[in-house]
Protein backbone atom coordinates (compact mmCIF):
# COMPACT_ATOMS: atom_id res chain seq x y z
CA UNK A 1 0.00 0.00 0.00
CA UNK A 2 1.71 3.27 -0.91
CA UNK A 3 2.22 6.07 1.03
CA UNK A 4 -0.79 8.22 -0.31
CA UNK A 5 -2.56 5.74 0.25
CA UNK A 6 -1.96 5.28 4.07
CA UNK A 7 -2.47 9.00 4.50
CA UNK A 8 -5.71 9.21 2.50
CA UNK A 9 -7.42 6.13 4.85
CA UNK A 10 -5.55 7.59 8.10
CA UNK A 11 -7.18 10.60 6.90
CA UNK A 12 -10.60 9.29 6.77
CA UNK A 13 -10.29 7.83 10.19
CA UNK A 14 -9.80 10.66 11.13
CA UNK A 15 -12.61 13.20 9.77
CA UNK A 16 -15.25 10.05 11.18
CA UNK A 17 -13.47 10.73 14.42
CA UNK A 18 -13.68 14.22 14.85
CA UNK A 19 -17.28 13.82 13.27
CA UNK A 20 -18.41 11.27 16.01
CA UNK A 21 -17.32 13.62 18.64
CA UNK A 22 -19.77 16.52 17.28
CA UNK A 23 -22.28 14.05 17.15
CA UNK A 24 -21.47 13.19 21.21
CA UNK A 25 -21.03 16.91 22.39
CA UNK A 26 -24.14 18.48 20.75
CA UNK A 27 -24.40 21.44 23.10
CA UNK A 28 -21.60 23.13 21.14
CA UNK A 29 -22.81 21.98 17.81
CA UNK A 30 -25.79 23.79 18.28
CA UNK A 31 -24.71 27.00 19.76
CA UNK A 32 -22.65 27.23 17.17
CA UNK A 33 -25.35 26.70 14.82
CA UNK A 34 -27.77 29.10 16.95
CA UNK A 35 -25.78 31.78 17.55
CA UNK A 36 -25.33 32.97 13.78
CA UNK A 37 -28.98 32.31 13.58
CA UNK A 38 -30.04 34.49 16.93
CA UNK A 39 -27.42 37.27 15.41
CA UNK A 40 -29.64 37.23 12.16
CA UNK A 41 -33.33 37.43 14.08
CA UNK A 42 -31.71 39.94 16.18
CA UNK A 43 -30.53 42.21 13.16
CA UNK A 44 -33.79 41.82 11.18
CA UNK A 45 -36.56 41.80 13.23
CA UNK A 46 -34.94 44.59 15.76
CA UNK A 47 -32.60 46.61 14.06
CA UNK A 48 -33.74 45.95 10.15
CA UNK A 49 -36.23 48.60 10.09
CA UNK A 50 -33.98 51.78 10.50
CA UNK A 51 -31.10 49.80 9.03
CA UNK A 52 -33.19 48.90 5.76
CA UNK A 53 -34.03 52.71 6.00
CA UNK A 54 -30.40 53.84 5.61
CA UNK A 55 -30.42 51.76 2.16
CA UNK A 56 -33.27 53.05 0.90
CA UNK A 57 -35.77 50.33 1.97
CA UNK A 58 -37.04 48.65 4.70
CA UNK A 59 -36.98 45.04 6.78
CA UNK A 60 -36.82 42.95 3.35
CA UNK A 61 -34.02 45.14 1.91
CA UNK A 62 -31.97 44.59 5.02
CA UNK A 63 -31.78 40.44 5.20
CA UNK A 64 -31.07 41.08 1.61
CA UNK A 65 -28.15 43.15 2.43
CA UNK A 66 -27.08 41.44 5.59
CA UNK A 67 -26.98 37.56 4.87
CA UNK A 68 -23.62 37.36 3.49
CA UNK A 69 -22.03 39.16 6.51
CA UNK A 70 -23.94 36.36 8.73
CA UNK A 71 -22.60 33.36 6.84
CA UNK A 72 -19.10 34.21 7.40
CA UNK A 73 -19.83 34.81 11.17
CA UNK A 74 -21.22 31.79 11.19
CA UNK A 75 -18.22 30.02 9.77
CA UNK A 76 -16.10 31.71 11.69
CA UNK A 77 -18.09 30.94 15.11
CA UNK A 78 -17.64 27.04 14.05
CA UNK A 79 -14.20 27.40 13.26
CA UNK A 80 -14.07 28.71 16.94
CA UNK A 81 -14.95 25.28 18.02
CA UNK A 82 -12.22 23.32 16.20
CA UNK A 83 -9.32 25.68 17.84
CA UNK A 84 -10.97 24.09 21.17
CA UNK A 85 -10.95 20.98 20.11
CA UNK A 86 -7.27 20.94 18.77
CA UNK A 87 -5.71 22.56 22.08
CA UNK A 88 -7.93 19.76 24.03
CA UNK A 89 -6.11 17.45 22.09
CA UNK A 90 -3.16 18.88 22.38
CA UNK A 91 -3.13 19.03 26.58
CA UNK A 92 -5.08 15.59 27.13
CA UNK A 93 -2.28 13.64 25.54
CA UNK A 94 -4.28 12.32 22.48
CA UNK A 95 -1.49 13.24 20.46
CA UNK A 96 1.39 11.87 22.55
CA UNK A 97 -0.45 8.51 21.88
CA UNK A 98 -1.38 8.75 18.44
CA UNK A 99 2.87 9.82 18.28
CA UNK A 100 3.48 6.46 18.86
CA UNK A 101 0.73 4.79 16.14
CA UNK A 102 1.95 3.69 12.81
CA UNK A 103 -0.25 6.89 11.21
CA UNK A 104 0.00 9.48 8.88
CA UNK A 105 0.71 13.02 11.03
CA UNK A 106 -0.63 14.53 8.42
CA UNK A 107 -4.05 12.88 8.60
CA UNK A 108 -4.44 14.45 12.59
CA UNK A 109 -4.80 17.69 11.38
CA UNK A 110 -6.90 17.42 8.09
CA UNK A 111 -9.17 15.02 10.38
CA UNK A 112 -9.70 18.65 11.81
CA UNK A 113 -9.94 20.24 9.34
CA UNK A 114 -12.53 18.42 7.49
CA UNK A 115 -14.87 17.81 9.88
CA UNK A 116 -14.86 21.56 10.44
CA UNK A 117 -15.39 22.65 6.89
CA UNK A 118 -18.32 20.22 6.69
CA UNK A 119 -19.82 21.38 9.83
CA UNK A 120 -19.44 25.13 8.83
CA UNK A 121 -20.81 24.09 5.29
CA UNK A 122 -24.17 22.81 7.36
CA UNK A 123 -24.64 25.58 9.92
CA UNK A 124 -24.18 27.84 6.99
CA UNK A 125 -26.95 25.93 4.88
CA UNK A 126 -29.42 25.64 7.85
CA UNK A 127 -28.62 29.89 8.20
CA UNK A 128 -29.21 30.12 4.60
CA UNK A 129 -32.68 28.22 4.99
CA UNK A 130 -34.02 30.24 8.16
CA UNK A 131 -32.87 33.53 6.11
CA UNK A 132 -35.22 32.18 3.07
CA UNK A 133 -38.00 31.52 5.72
CA UNK A 134 -37.73 35.26 6.73
CA UNK A 135 -37.71 36.75 3.37
CA UNK A 136 -34.13 36.61 1.80
CA UNK A 137 -35.02 36.93 -1.63
CA UNK A 138 -31.54 35.89 -4.04
CA UNK A 139 -31.69 35.91 -7.91
CA UNK A 140 -28.76 34.10 -8.26
CA UNK A 141 -28.29 31.62 -11.05
CA UNK A 142 -27.41 27.66 -10.24
CA UNK A 143 -23.99 28.49 -11.86
CA UNK A 144 -23.55 31.68 -9.55
CA UNK A 145 -24.95 29.73 -6.65
CA UNK A 146 -21.94 27.17 -7.24
CA UNK A 147 -19.70 30.44 -7.16
CA UNK A 148 -20.81 31.09 -3.65
CA UNK A 149 -20.94 27.57 -2.28
CA UNK A 150 -17.01 27.24 -4.10
CA UNK A 151 -16.28 30.63 -2.59
CA UNK A 152 -17.93 29.64 1.31
CA UNK A 153 -15.98 26.81 0.77
CA UNK A 154 -12.51 28.09 0.01
CA UNK A 155 -13.53 30.77 2.98
CA UNK A 156 -13.92 27.72 5.21
CA UNK A 157 -10.78 25.77 4.67
CA UNK A 158 -8.51 28.95 5.01
CA UNK A 159 -10.59 30.01 8.43
CA UNK A 160 -9.97 26.08 9.62
CA UNK A 161 -6.92 26.14 9.19
CA UNK A 162 -6.33 29.15 10.98
CA UNK A 163 -8.20 27.90 13.81
CA UNK A 164 -6.32 25.18 13.93
CA UNK A 165 -2.83 27.11 13.94
CA UNK A 166 -4.13 29.12 16.63
CA UNK A 167 -5.30 25.96 18.98
CA UNK A 168 -2.30 24.49 18.82
CA UNK A 169 -0.09 27.79 19.61
CA UNK A 170 -2.93 27.81 22.75
CA UNK A 171 -1.71 26.72 25.88
CA UNK A 172 -5.32 25.55 27.01
CA UNK A 173 -8.87 24.98 25.60
CA UNK A 174 -9.80 27.61 27.40
CA UNK A 175 -7.45 30.36 25.98
CA UNK A 176 -7.98 28.98 22.38
CA UNK A 177 -11.91 29.41 22.83
CA UNK A 178 -10.76 33.66 22.83
CA UNK A 179 -8.18 33.38 20.28
CA UNK A 180 -10.44 33.42 17.09
CA UNK A 181 -12.91 35.97 18.39
CA UNK A 182 -11.42 38.38 16.49
CA UNK A 183 -12.76 36.39 13.19
CA UNK A 184 -15.82 36.76 14.81
CA UNK A 185 -15.57 41.07 14.88
CA UNK A 186 -14.74 41.13 11.47
CA UNK A 187 -18.19 41.21 9.27
CA UNK A 188 -18.88 44.11 11.65
CA UNK A 189 -16.16 46.10 10.96
CA UNK A 190 -16.75 45.39 7.19
CA UNK A 191 -19.65 46.10 5.34
CA UNK A 192 -21.31 42.94 6.24
CA UNK A 193 -23.92 45.05 8.81
CA UNK A 194 -23.68 48.64 6.83
CA UNK A 195 -22.13 50.02 3.80
CA UNK A 196 -18.70 51.54 4.86
CA UNK A 197 -18.80 54.41 3.35
CA UNK A 198 -21.45 55.23 6.31
CA UNK A 199 -18.29 54.60 8.41
CA UNK A 200 -15.61 57.56 9.70
CA UNK A 201 -12.90 57.46 7.43
CA UNK A 202 -10.13 55.83 9.70
CA UNK A 203 -12.71 52.64 9.86
CA UNK A 204 -13.55 53.17 6.44
CA UNK A 205 -10.17 52.72 5.06
CA UNK A 206 -9.74 49.32 7.51
CA UNK A 207 -13.43 47.66 6.54
CA UNK A 208 -12.62 48.22 2.74
CA UNK A 209 -9.13 46.55 2.57
CA UNK A 210 -9.45 44.21 5.45
CA UNK A 211 -9.92 40.24 3.77
CA UNK A 212 -14.09 39.73 5.01
CA UNK A 213 -15.34 42.58 3.12
CA UNK A 214 -14.43 41.45 -0.69
CA UNK A 215 -15.91 38.32 0.41
CA UNK A 216 -18.92 39.22 1.80
CA UNK A 217 -19.51 41.91 -1.51
CA UNK A 218 -18.64 38.83 -3.54
CA UNK A 219 -21.44 36.68 -1.92
CA UNK A 220 -23.38 39.44 -2.20
CA UNK A 221 -22.91 40.35 -5.76
CA UNK A 222 -23.57 36.46 -6.55
CA UNK A 223 -26.39 36.11 -4.66
CA UNK A 224 -28.45 39.49 -5.47
CA UNK A 225 -26.73 40.92 -8.77
CA UNK A 226 -24.98 44.00 -6.70
CA UNK A 227 -22.03 45.06 -8.50
CA UNK A 228 -18.86 42.97 -7.25
CA UNK A 229 -15.96 44.81 -9.51
CA UNK A 230 -12.05 43.43 -8.60
CA UNK A 231 -14.02 41.65 -5.20
CA UNK A 232 -14.05 38.60 -6.23
CA UNK A 233 -10.12 38.06 -7.48
CA UNK A 234 -9.35 39.92 -4.22
CA UNK A 235 -11.49 37.21 -2.12
CA UNK A 236 -10.02 34.27 -3.74
CA UNK A 237 -6.29 35.94 -2.93
CA UNK A 238 -7.27 36.38 0.35
CA UNK A 239 -8.49 33.20 1.35
CA UNK A 240 -6.11 31.31 -0.93
CA UNK A 241 -3.17 33.24 1.25
CA UNK A 242 -4.71 32.47 4.38
CA UNK A 243 -5.11 29.14 3.89
CA UNK A 244 -1.22 28.62 2.73
CA UNK A 245 0.18 30.74 5.41
CA UNK A 246 -2.26 29.22 8.25
CA UNK A 247 -0.91 25.66 7.06
CA UNK A 248 2.07 25.92 7.34
CA UNK A 249 1.96 26.95 10.64
CA UNK A 250 0.16 24.87 11.58
CA UNK A 251 2.27 21.92 10.43
CA UNK A 252 5.11 23.77 11.59
CA UNK A 253 3.97 24.24 15.15
CA UNK A 254 2.26 20.60 14.92
CA UNK A 255 6.29 19.13 14.20
CA UNK A 256 7.47 20.60 17.12
CA UNK A 257 5.10 19.79 19.69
Amino acid sequence: MSTLTLAMRDSSTMVRRQLKRLLRYPPMTVQLIVTPVIILLLFVYVLGGTLGGGLGGGRDTYVNYVVPGILLMAAATAATGTAVMVATDMTEGIIARFRTMRISRASVLTGHVVASVVQQLLGMAVLIGIALAIGFRPNATALEWLAVIGLLTLFAVAITWLSVALGLKSPTPEAASNAPMPLILLPFLGSGFVPTDSMPTALRWFAEYQPFTPIMETIRGLLLGTPIGYSAAIATVWCAGIAAVSYLWAKNTFNKA
